[in-house]
């Protein structure tokens, strides 16, 4: 008998049937797309990832092919040591905010449930049980501080010092049975005065309607606490062995100079900057000379203006200065006559030389 001839088995066949045709695949475009070095083109490209500068960079020749790459690792670091309660913050979520007292983390629920109202009972349960009064409390201090500060046009550092002070004045619950319209007037004083853009008494009055009498009171009041909780505090920074800082100590206000006033009343008349200056130089020589000693601040700056604008040839009436400056033009012009005779003294010939400025343009009165 015959021995019958080997058959060899390839992939895909079977043994009887002969090979199996394998069915040809319809062309499809390759949409994979890979970053490769467009100077060493090499495949496949050799790549790093530097997290700490964000760039990605060719291993080969050190061209940089993109920038800001997110570090998508873990967050081994710790920040225990960094935050002063000792406990490590969540790298996560917003920031908190120092105004606010608690971690602020909480959940809101929605309205949206399609109108069963059972979200709506949710929601009200959820407010009352995380929601506390001291919370609302500040919340409402602080939009009614915000409000005021935005009315009066000046900056948002002004705002957010007085809503410091009125925390402090909260945390440690003092002045109980006061107006806190009263307390929100007097932190508003006192901000704008530790910030450089004082305010009088009448114009706290005129904004918040609370008595000149009563923002006199409430400031002293809360002068002599701040300044109390501030050697308080640093006591305790020495006796635990720290560092006293000078900027976080609270330093007591002055009362506010004329000098002061003259860059904010003359922007109001629409001075120019020379003009400013030089009122702003004549209520500090003034101050040294004497010729207004006891005067108020408000009178003192509308006469130094009421000379500078005539002596810089700008020349504004005393009643144009008295409705921005607060005063009657009658008191303007008393002050002035003293002003005018000494105005030897307080000239400076810097101002008038060249033409700049003519002493003879000063009216008498």
């Amino acid at each position: 008998m015959a021995n019958a001839p080997t058959q060899v088995l390839l992939p895909g066949t079977v043994p009887g049937f002969g090979t199996a045709a394998k069915p040809e695949e319809p062309w499809r475009e390759n949409l994979n797309m890979q970053v490769i070095c467009r100077d060493c083109k090499e495949f496949p490209p050799n790549l790093v990832e530097e997290f700490s500068s964000g760039d990605m960079v060719c291993g080969s020749c050190g061209l940089v092919l993109g920038d800001r790459i997110v570090d998508t690792r873990s967050e081994w670091r710790t920040f225990s040591n960094d935050d002063q309660g000792n406990d490590d913050p969540s790298r996560v979520g917003d920031g908190a905010n120092p105004l606010l007292n608690g971690s602020q983390l909480q959940t809101t629920i929605s309205f949206g449930d399609g109108g069963s109202g059972r979200s709506r009972d949710l929601h009200r349960a959820q407010n009352k049980s995380t929601h506390d009064k001291a919370t609302k409390g500040l919340l409402a201090a602080y939009k009614e501080i915000g409000a005021l500060c935005d009315a009066w046009n000046i900056p948002k550092n002004v705002s957010d010092t007085a809503k410091h002070l009125f925390k402090m004045v909260s945390d440690a619950g003092a002045f109980r049975g006061k107006s806190q319209d009263a307390i929100i007037a007097g932190c508003i004083f006192i901000a704008c005065r530790q910030c450089k853009v004082p305010r009088t008494f009448r114009e706290v009055f005129a904004l918040t309607k609370v008595s000149k009498k009563e923002i006199g009171r409430i400031f002293k009041a809360l002068e002599k606490f701040f300044a109390a909780q501030n050697k308080e505090r640093m006591d305790g920074v020495v006796q635990s062995g720290g560092t006293v800082n000078p900027m976080d100590s609270y330093n007591t206000t002055t009362s506010t100079k004329a000098q002061e006033l003259c860059i904010r009343y003359c922007s109001q008349l629409g001075l120019s900057a020379k003009c400013t200056n030089v009122s702003q130089q004549l209520a500090d020589k003034m101050s040294s000379v004497g010729s207004l000693a006891g005067r108020s601040p408000l009178s003192a700056a509308a006469a130094c203006i009421y000379m500078a604008s005539f002596l810089m040839g700008q020349g504004k009436t005393a009643k144009e200065i008295s409705a921005v400056a607060g005063v009657s033009d009658g008191t303007i012009r008393t002050a002035y006559k003293f002003l005018y005779a000494e105005k030897e003294k307080l000239i400076d010939p810097d101002w008038i030389k060249d033409g700049k400025g003519d002493i003879g343009s000063l009216p008498p009165s």
